[in-house]
């Protein structure tokens, strides 16, 4: 059976690319799973869609990216929590998520202008706008900066909506029972102490900024 078969729940399946897409789109970090020195590892880090392809960046020195980067097999996970169910009884509530689970090899970004391309792709999946307010990397940064890409080939995407499906006698019974959405919102922008004076807000921070009044 292919490893992008949902077994349980198949109903919740979703083979649309476009959903898919909106969910690497939507959220800033992914779990990359890969066996390192023959135990089982998982990695939370920063990730971003560039057309077909996801990517990640870290440090030259990492041994987990020297992994990917060599060709070792791994899986990416990347979740989005969007409510509760909040059922009649326990066994009933649940989440509303979207869940998606990418399959294959990493291969590392080498061409410097690829590579210079990608980290503007991650610093603007974080951030839109801020690649025009900040100086390019160095050469030094660029040579310490190891870029991974993994072709969106591979994949399983799992959608749950809908309303708490509880038997009919809890229905008839005196809990409550709906949906709690949760957000994702950024707060007010604080500024670092060693921040010179006169420089304002940039434009990047205020668009992202949920003003805190």
């Amino acid at each position: 059976m292919p490893r992008t078969t949902l077994t349980r729940q198949p109903e919740r399946a979703s083979r649309d690319r476009s959903r898919l897409d909106a969910l690497l789109d939507g959220e800033r970090v992914g779990h990359i799973g890969l066996v390192a020195d023959g135990h089982p590892v998982v990695i939370a880090t920063a990730i971003a869609r560039d057309g077909d392809r996801v990517l990640a960046h870290g440090s030259t020195g990492s041994a987990w990216m020297r992994l990917l980067a060599a060709g070792a097999q791994a899986s990416l996970a990347v979740t989005a929590v969007d409510g509760l169910v909040v059922a009649r009884s326990a066994f009933e509530s649940s989440m509303h998520y979207r869940s998606a689970v990418l399959f294959g090899t990493f291969s590392a970004v080498a061409d410097l202008d690829d590579k210079s391309h990608a980290l503007d792709i991650i610093t603007e999946a974080l951030l839109p706008g801020r690649v025009a307010e900040i100086r390019c990397p160095s050469a030094k940064e660029l040579a310490a900066t190891l870029v991974l890409a993994l072709p969106i080939s591979q994949w399983s995407l799992k959608v749950s909506v809908g309303w708490p499906e509880d038997p009919a006698d809890d229905v008839e019974g005196p809990a409550w029972a709906g949906v709690v959405p949760l957000w994702n919102f950024a707060g007010r922008a604080t500024q670092s102490p060693d921040l010179r004076s006169g420089i304002a807000v940039p434009a990047s921070v205020q668009q992202v900024c949920r003003t805190a009044d």
